[in-house]
């Protein structure tokens, strides 16, 4: 039987079509995944998360721990409430999961774990702990005491500050990945949309009111149909489909977030080192009639192939497109061909993202 989160009578209350994703009874949508996609492009939606865990990394040794654990580097967080987006890595630098961590204080990390990871994750963390002299000397704590909701789009700080009177000014300073805490509630300027807004981790006590705060105020639910076509046109990966236990972050688009500075050591960096990406995860924009798909073959005029990895047709920009793993040596501007249904169709390699803030890029 799928969990359920707090929200999940909302959710039948509110009409939605759910189904499992990842062990979870989620909402798909509310009634059409197109209106959704779109009100989060141009007012306010918000998305129940709370399938993702929050994992608390406390003690003296945290910074220590996170130093080791995480591919990018700990010590970028120097000010409360930054955050930072990273993946954690095993021995052969495959992702275990990719996660954002925010600092508190230098002996009070919070993590935001995936869903379909979550109880590996923990058990990933423990084991990396227990190989440190004193066990890394930190506390590793699931919260599921906690919930989430995600509120993204133009309008969407302005409506969380209607629906919590007094978090304006508190949360307002905030830039682009930094979080703060008010009362009971950690409110972090992040997404998965690429629009502004807010993560709310809420007490799981309280998230049924609040999300009724936030519809009062305007902001109507979207489901994770919606929140996955805003993710691929803002170029965001999706872990299980994108990169894995057995793909580098090197082959996945994120060579960003892995920091090879010097004098750090982190779990996967000598299996990164040791082995030079042979392939690159590029955007392709469907030039020919049809649509994208996850698992598509895709051949390269230089004769090499590759596959997509995550594919649909794209609301805001009204065209088809996928992230595609190819030949590392395949250049932005380049044509491939994507096999659909035994016709190879003609795309163009396009530089991510494909959509921030409502405007298109490519």
């Amino acid at each position: 039987m799928s969990k359920q989160t707090p929200l999940h009578a909302t959710h039948v209350a509110a009409g939605a079509k759910l189904v499992d994703f990842a062990g979870w009874d989620m909402p798909i949508h509310y009634g059409s995944q197109l209106e959704e996609h779109k009100l989060v492009r141009s007012d306010a939606g918000m998305f129940d998360v709370s399938h993702m865990l929050p994992v608390d990394v406390e003690g003296a040794g945290a910074q220590d721990f996170l130093r080791r654990l995480l591919a990018n580097n700990i010590d970028k967080l120097k000010e409360a409430g930054r955050a930072l987006y990273s993946c954690m890595l095993n021995e052969r630098g495959g992702v275990v999961d990719d996660l954002i961590t925010y600092f508190f204080a230098p002996d009070f990390y919070r993590i935001v774990v995936n869903a379909g990871t979550a109880e590996k994750d923990i058990a990933w963390m423990r084991k990396q702990a227990a190989a440190m002299p004193g066990g890394g000397n930190v506390t590793i704590t699931a919260r599921r005491d906690f919930a989430m909701i995600a509120v993204q789009g133009p309008q969407a700080r302005a409506k969380v500050w209607a629906a919590l009177p007094g978090s304006q000014a508190v949360s307002e300073p905030l830039k682009y990945f930094q979080a703060c805490q008010w009362n009971d509630i950690t409110l972090c300027r992040t997404g998965y949309t690429g629009e502004d807004g807010f993560e709310l981790i809420v007490p799981a006590t309280r998230v049924v009111e609040i999300w009724n705060a936030l519809a009062d105020a305007g902001v109507k639910p979207a489901g994770l149909g919606a929140r996955d076509t805003l993710r691929l046109e803002a170029g965001m990966n999706l872990y299980g489909q994108d990169m894995d236990d057995d793909v580098g972050p090197l082959e996945s688009g994120l060579a960003w977030t892995v920091d090879f500075n010097a004098g750090r050591d982190f779990v996967g960096r000598a299996a990164l080192e040791s082995a030079p990406p042979a392939r690159a995860l590029v955007g392709i924009v469907l030039e020919d009639r049809g649509v994208l798909r996850s698992h598509m073959q895709v051949f390269t005029d230089q004769g090499g192939f590759g596959e997509t990895t995550s594919g649909s047709f794209a609301p805001s920009m009204n065209a088809s497109i996928a992230f595609a793993r190819v030949p590392a040596s395949i250049a932005i501007g380049d044509t491939v061909h994507v096999d659909i249904r035994g016709k190879q169709l003609k795309a163009r390699v396009v530089k991510t993202p494909f959509v921030r803030h409502g405007q298109i890029l490519v």
